[in-house]
């Protein structure tokens, strides 16, 4: 299935996308709560009868689709917001790129950190304020999103806990990021403003076709799915879930520990590899002295697809407004 929130006037609603249309839970099945977060926290029974109606419609019953709607993230209101550090060739790129070896701890145990999980955006325009356009960066990654309430979960039982994947993109405000974790702590405002995902949130047994074994002493489900990022029409980045080296079901027994996980919660996969423009433009500079790096600006499209998971899309808006905390440091550190 592919699950969908979406708004009507304002109002937010829970659905299924299939063959291009919108169709409303409940308008389709009076038991089933018309919001993502209630939907998650019925568990399996909720999902059975949604499957159930998505089976009868793509089987040609009819049911009344929404004709006037705008999609927002999947998971519009997450009980929290996790972003982890899977992928092994993001992390040694991006720390080569500064001449830093690479961190040997990253193949003993999964890391991760919490963000804001109030900040998250769906399709659509994203808006930004001055300080946030110093070194703007996208990250290309997958998200998953628990269904079901536990703790000290086991890797291997983990996987029984995702409802579903989708896109993610950890938009980053670079310059913000690398002043506060002098100060070996965060990142906080550098992530803090945004982080989208969507177009809809798609259940495991669609993926069933890519599914592959996890890298050799790992455990976990993990897939072969194409990760591709455009800015303005040019490709930028090109990976590959498969390339995870923490599976999520490692991720989530570490996230577990002593703590309790909630339906709603969205845990991100981290980085793939060629993923962001910090790697990018370092690998660029290392290669050519003159190199020219980019970074996100006001009014670029930034268009992401992974096979099986959609295509999320995003124009990056700059708030019309002079304030700016980055200022305020510098002057503050001149008096």
């Amino acid at each position: 299935m592919k699950l969908v929130s979406y708004k009507t006037e304002d109002c937010e609603h829970l659905g299924l996308y299939v063959n291009g249309h919108i169709y409303n839970l409940n308008s389709c099945d009076k038991l089933i709560p018309d919001s993502m977060i209630e939907f998650l926290k019925g568990g399996e029974e909720l999902m059975a009868r949604a499957a159930k109606i998505d089976e009868a419609i793509k089987a040609g019953e009819e049911a009344k689709e929404e004709l006037f709607f705008e999609l927002i993230a999947p998971v519009p209101h997450p009980a929290s917001l996790r972003d982890a550090y899977a992928f092994r060739q993001h992390v040694a790129t991006a720390r080569r790129n500064r001449g830093l070896d690479m961190i040997p701890e990253f193949d003993e145990f999964p890391v991760f950190y919490f963000t804001n999980h109030n900040a998250v955006r769906g399709p659509g325009d994203i808006e930004c304020m001055p300080d946030h356009f110093e070194h703007l960066d996208f990250e290309l990654e997958v998200a998953a999103v628990i269904n079901k309430k536990g703790r000290n979960i086991k890797a291997e039982e983990a996987d029984e806990y995702i409802a579903g994947f989708m896109i993610m993109n950890d938009l980053s405000a670079r310059v913000l990021q690398m002043q506060e974790m002098k100060l070996n702590l965060g990142p906080a405002k550098g992530k803090d403003f945004c982080t989208a995902t969507g177009p809809w949130l798609v259940t495991p047994d669609e993926l069933e076709s890519y599914k592959i074994s996890p890298k050799a002493g790992h455990t976990g489900n993990t897939y072969n799915l194409q990760m591709r990022c455009w800015v303005n029409g040019d490709l930028v980045s090109n990976g590959n879930m498969g390339d995870m080296d923490w599976t999520f079901a490692e991720i989530i027994e570490r996230c577990s520990y002593g703590c309790d996980l909630l339906p709603g919660d969205v845990i991100g996969s981290g980085t793939v590899g060629t993923g962001c423009f910090l790697e990018l433009n370092g690998t660029g500079k290392l290669n050519n002295p003159n190199y020219q790096a980019q970074w996100l600006q006001p009014g670029d499209l930034v268009e992401m697809e992974v096979v099986g998971l959609g295509r999320l899309n995003n124009v990056i808006k700059s708030v019309d407004t002079e304030w700016s905390i980055l200022n305020r440091v510098s002057d503050m550190s001149m008096q």
